[in-house]
């Protein structure tokens, strides 16, 4: 299916929602892909006939997501200033989390925020980012209020690794946007997530052994097909999230799978895909198996 919506991200007028904009711009840029800015506006549910007051706030409904459309914009067009990308703006009267995921299918990204504020003021965007990173058919870009839009411009793109198919395929997108913004990247895999460490018996240097072999056979291909990107891997032991965590803080940019299942005691990377996703300080990319 054609790519209709390009990068798409979800707006809602909030400073999450602008902090999505702006990124989204520059890889938009970075990419040469049309952005589309979505607002969904969320049905109002009445409990007894109010028939004068629904057309009310659906008027103001209608007004609000003109002028949330008309914030991105503005937000988008000082972001790059003379040389903007295609822009394309749709409003869809429809539930939040349902309509973005359906428009996933048809989008090469989609970018929300990691939390915001809804149309009618107390709609967590945190349920809307949450939602996209467990079921959009496509990658999605979570991104804080909070992130830096100049002072990491040369810091590495992080990766999270651990052997499954939706950890391959966050390795090509890693590999991918470290090339095309011209830094480094950093391989982290967690050979372990067992809880308690050393475990008696447990010949550690076997697993150190294995994870490095992970590591290696994982990269080889893609250092073969970028090799203008500088790679250093890393390989630690235990909690995955915490690492890839600790590690984002020296990052512009974190790339995980999501939903994989790898490494070693049945680590399963979607959880730690949700967990990152909503606590990293820096933008998160989460990119499906397919």
């Amino acid at each position: 299916m054609p790519e209709k919506y390009g990068i798409l991200v979800g707006v809602d007028g909030s400073a999450e929602s602008d902090a999505a904009v702006r990124w989204a711009t520059r890889e938009a840029i970075l990419r040469d892909e049309l952005i589309t800015l979505m607002h969904v506006v969320a049905p109002v549910v009445a409990s007894w006939p109010m028939s004068r007051v629904q057309a009310n706030i659906t008027g103001w409904q209608k007004e609000n997501a003109r002028d949330v459309i008309e914030q991105a914009r503005e937000t988008l067009f000082v972001e790059v200033g003379e040389a903007p990308p295609e822009v394309h703006a749709e409003v869809e009267y429809s539930h939040v989390v349902p309509a973005l995921i359906d428009a996933s299918k048809q989008a090469r990204m989609v970018v929300a925020g990691s939390r915001g504020m809804g149309a009618v003021g107390r709609l967590l965007m945190g349920s809307v980012s949450a939602g996209l990173v467990h079921y959009a058919h496509c990658p999605v870009a979570v991104i804080r209020a909070e992130e830096a839009s100049a002072a990491n411009q040369n810091a590495p793109v992080l990766l999270g690794i651990d052997g499954s198919p939706a950890s391959e395929a966050a390795t090509a997108w890693a590999f991918d946007e470290a090339s095309r913004q011209g830094v480094p990247l950093v391989a982290l895999h967690v050979w372990s997530d067992v809880g308690v460490f050393p475990i008696l018996g447990t010949d550690w240097r076997k697993y150190k052994s294995q994870g490095e072999e992970i590591l290696a056979e994982r990269l080889a291909g893609w250092q073969e097909e970028y090799p203008d990107v500088r790679v250093r891997r890393r390989l630690e032991c235990e909690q995955p999230a915490r690492w890839l965590l600790e590690e984002s803080d020296h990052a512009q940019l974190l790339v995980v799978g999501s939903h994989g299942r790898g490494g070693f005691a049945g680590m399963t990377l979607g959880s730690v895909s949700a967990a990152v996703a909503q606590s990293a300080k820096v933008p998160v990319i989460v990119v499906r198996s397919g």
